[in-house]
């Protein structure tokens, strides 16, 4: 009798533990993942679906620099990418501003003497600028002075990341806006941008890639395929232990929430699940100054409010940054002007508003109920939509949705991922299992790397090149490796 195929185990159905058990499958093993939702696969790519309508997670533009990544794409929905207009402004004040900036825009919104004030203050700025910059607010300031600072950077940054903008390092703000300038877009405005400069403006493309029914029917054709391979998607599991007998990984354990425990022994295992938690769940555990290490990372929650709105089309964007200070509202994504085939109901939209908060906070604790009855509050306050249009909505909370770099986070890291490399038959991949802040092409490519490694690769999972998605002007040649940042406080 032929030799039975070997077995991974992968935790997590998001992106990289999909891509993961779909790769591995097809090279001759056989695959099985464990998901602790017990609806949906996609991780934070997932598309809820609730009474006719589905909505994303924080809008997913599908977009990668790299071709496999993009072939696999369309090898799995050939015939269900829409290409989607792309449009984004900031909400401040009751006025829409162009995102990114734009100086005459900004300045003819704000009106005649806070304009005045703005370049004044801007003036002040360059001639006498705050050294040594420590922090996100001294370098920003410095850029755009001080008032434009406090309309456009202070309120949005504080509201998605939960930290005082004073106490952000200065080196995050140089990373996010590399080669962003209020000189240098003025002067652009008058001459209009070099053609011939090369320059990427990644976040000012046209259009982009989209699934017809949200970026879920990726995920959910991915794990439909895999199963026709003869892989398993298991919902509903969630793993909490993690046995190993020296230098090996011999099982996980899952429970499920009627009580059900399972032990699923493999032959390699793929963890997309959170550093920390994969950490916590060792048994025998790891030595103490590793498992220190991993409670101290951090990580920023995420609530999505989503609601129908009855009449016209409130705004033409795909998705708004609210820097009122006013509200709790970070962002809202209108998915009729994504795909209108997400929306359930001709003459209505559904409407998800963003708000960040920390797991335990007096957000995250909100009831539904309380949560719409605010999502409410706020769409009448901003003049976006009456109270009496709003119809029904729901609310999805996601946990661990940002990885947060706190003071001396990266050490944490390199100690945990020291202690996970003594174990060659484990991969950690994604967003999440990585501590890493990927984009989802890039979580994708983590875990294709991982699958050649089952097979004799050498590659370094790690050193995947997480794309400055925030960056607002990207060149060819200066990328410089380090990745997409997300803030660390001054000092870390």
């Amino acid at each position: 009798m032929p030799n039975a195929p070997r077995r991974v185990l992968v935790v997590g159905a998001g992106p990289a533990g999909l891509t993961a058990a779909y790769e591995a499958q097809r090279a001759g093993w056989h695959a099985v993942v464990l998901e602790k939702d017990p609806e949906y696969v996609g991780g934070i790519s997932r598309t809820v679906q609730s009474g006719g309508y589905r909505f994303d997670i924080g809008g997913h533009r599908f977009f990668s620099k790299s071709p496999e990544i993009t072939r696999w794409w369309r090898e799995r929905l050939p015939d269900d990418f829409i290409q989607v207009r792309r449009m984004s402004r900031i909400y401040y004040r009751g006025r829409y501003f162009n995102y990114p900036l734009r100086p005459w825009n900004a300045l003819l919104n704000l009106g005649v003497f806070p304009s005045i004030a703005c370049v004044l203050s801007y003036a002040w700025a360059r001639v006498f600028p705050k050294k040594p910059e420590v922090s996100f607010e001294d370098w920003v300031s410095n850029r755009f002075g001080r008032r434009l600072f406090d309309i456009f950077f202070k309120t949005y940054t504080e509201k998605v990341w939960g930290i005082p903008t004073s106490q952000l390092s200065a080196d995050w703000a140089a990373q996010r806006i590399k080669g962003l300038s209020l000189s240098r877009a003025i002067l652009n405005a008058f001459r209009g941008a070099p053609k011939e400069s090369g320059e990427i403006i990644k976040t000012l493309i046209d259009t982009f890639d989209y699934p017809r029914l949200g970026p879920g029917q990726m995920w959910e054709k991915t794990a439909a395929d895999l199963r026709a391979l003869g892989g398993d998607v298991r919902l509903g599991w969630r793993v909490d232990r993690i046995r190993r007998t020296g230098g090996r990984i011999t099982a996980v354990e899952a429970v499920r929430a009627d009580g059900a425990r399972e032990r699923f022994e493999a032959d390699a295992f793929i963890l997309s699940l959170p550093l920390r938690d994969t950490v916590s769940a060792f048994d025998p555990p790891l030595p103490e100054p590793v498992q220190e290490a991993a409670r101290g990372l951090g990580y920023r929650d995420f609530l999505t409010v989503a609601l129908v709105v009855e009449g016209e089309n409130p705004f033409p964007d795909n998705w708004i940054y609210i820097h009122e200070p006013g509200v709790k509202l970070g962002r809202i994504q209108n998915f009729k002007n994504w795909s209108e085939a997400m929306i359930g109901r001709a003459g209505t939209t559904c409407l998800g508003l963003e708000y960040f908060c920390f797991e335990g906070d007096g957000l995250w604790t909100m009831s539904d109920a309380d949560l719409i009855a605010l999502g409410t509050r706020e769409l009448e306050q901003l003049g976006i939509a009456r109270s009496g249009q709003v119809r029904e909505g729901v609310v999805v909370r996601i946990e661990k949705a940002y990885p947060v770099y706190d003071p001396g986070y990266q050490a944490k890291v390199d100690s945990v991922r020291s202690a996970l490399a003594e174990f060659p038959n484990l991969h950690v991949v994604g967003r999440n299992g990585m501590h890493k802040y990927n984009n989802q092409d890039h979580s994708m490519m983590t875990a294709l790397l991982a699958v050649k490694n089952l097979d004799g690769g050498s590659f370094n999972l790690w050193n995947v090149n997480t794309d400055a998605e925030y960056h607002e002007e990207v060149r060819p040649g200066n990328d410089d490796g380090s990745g997409r940042t997300v803030p660390r406080r001054v000092g870390a």
